[in-house]
């Protein structure tokens, strides 16, 4: 049952919003932008549930839903007629047809129960150069009561015409510190956890959300820093056994072929690699675990940076760095990660 008071970082979108609600000036169409993971479709609901509810009221200085009116029950349980989620059939694409059918063609029926009816578009930059032409000429001569909502991951996917016709509400990433107590107060995170997932999140809200429960990463992550604790006793073969095994894809999205990576739990593995690092050098400097990422770790921590010089700390996130740049410019990922590791037991 969020409501604006539960949007954490996005305050300009929910100023806006806000401003919206307490004029009576709703756009015909609006974009709200941003990564997976964002709020987008949190944030479209909670504006639309308090567009058609039909007893607002100001709760601590803001305009909410009252949560309560047959027209929020509705909007709650997803079954508002006056609210339509623009569904679409291939999973990759959005087609003139999903448009036309479910949007163009639907927005001359006036609303069911409401005075404005809302269209909620997720997944926006997968419409088709056709599709797109199609929500223009909605877009040119909308119906008076009709908001469209556009969730997109990438503005940049969408035509000119269509952003200039819009209302483009961009997300932007959350501070650390929000995250952290968004995820200890909401969800009863404990605190090394939320400190970890909020740094790992690099601003993005529902990441951090889904890093805080998801014992994969959990795993991944101790499983990596076990792997540099005994780096100095393993050959290269050895090493690179390990690294397969991290990066393989979970049972239900693995490949027939076994050389299979996923490339989500490689990223994460280089990142939990990188905050690793940076944690042997915050330590090396200050002596003090108040300001470490990985604060589960600190007797490990403490002791490896007894042994390392600050030289090769950074010679090892130089040769991250370059192992990640070959790797986007595909060079063999094996290779790279070899070369990686070769300066990692060099440089430790």
């Amino acid at each position: 049952m969020a409501d604006f008071a539960d949007i954490y970082g996005q305050e300009q979108i929910r100023e806006h919003m806000q401003y919206a609600l307490r004029t009576d000036k709703v756009s015909h169409a609006y974009i709200i932008a941003g990564e997976s993971g964002a709020g987008k479709k949190l944030l479209s609901g909670i504006f639309a549930k308090a567009l058609l509810c039909e007893k607002r009221s100001e709760k601590e200085g803001m305009i909410e839903a009252c949560n309560e009116c047959p027209s929020c029950i509705k909007a709650l349980s997803g079954s508002h007629p006056d609210i339509i989620t623009v569904t679409h059939e291939k999973e990759n694409s959005i087609g003139v047809d999903d448009i036309r059918s479910k949007l163009c063609d639907d927005v001359v029926i006036k609303p069911y129960e409401s005075t404005r009816k809302i269209y909620i578009l997720p997944e926006a930059e997968k419409m088709t150069a056709q599709a797109q032409n199609a929500l223009l000429k909605t877009l040119e001569e909308p119906p008076s009561y009709i908001v469209i909502i556009i969730l997109t991951n990438n503005v940049n996917a969408l035509l000119p015409t269509i952003l200039s016709r819009c209302i483009i509400l961009p997300t932007k990433p959350v501070k650390d510190d929000v995250i952290k107590s968004f995820l200890m107060q909401k969800y009863r995170v404990v605190d090394y956890k939320a400190e970890l997932s909020a740094a790992f999140a690099r601003g993005n809200i529902g990441k951090a959300l889904e890093l805080s429960s998801n014992e994969r990463f959990e795993k991944l992550k101790n499983e990596t820093i076990d792997l540099i604790s005994r780096v100095q006793n393993l050959n290269t073969a050895e090493i690179m056994d390990r690294i397969h095994v991290l990066l393989e894809p979970a049972e239900e999205d693995a490949k027939s072929s076994k050389k299979g990576v996923d490339m989500g739990q490689y990223e994460d593995f280089m990142d939990i690699l990188y905050f690793l690092f940076r944690d042997f050098l915050v330590f090396k400097s200050t002596q003090s675990d108040s300001h470490l990422i990985f604060t589960d770790k600190v007797s490990y921590i403490s002791s490896v940076t007894r042994k390392c010089s600050y030289e090769g700390i950074n010679c090892i996130l130089e040769a991250m760095d370059t192992a990640k740049k070959r790797i986007s410019s595909n060079v063999n990922m094996d290779l790279a990660l070899e070369l990686m590791f070769l300066s990692i037991k060099e440089n430790l």
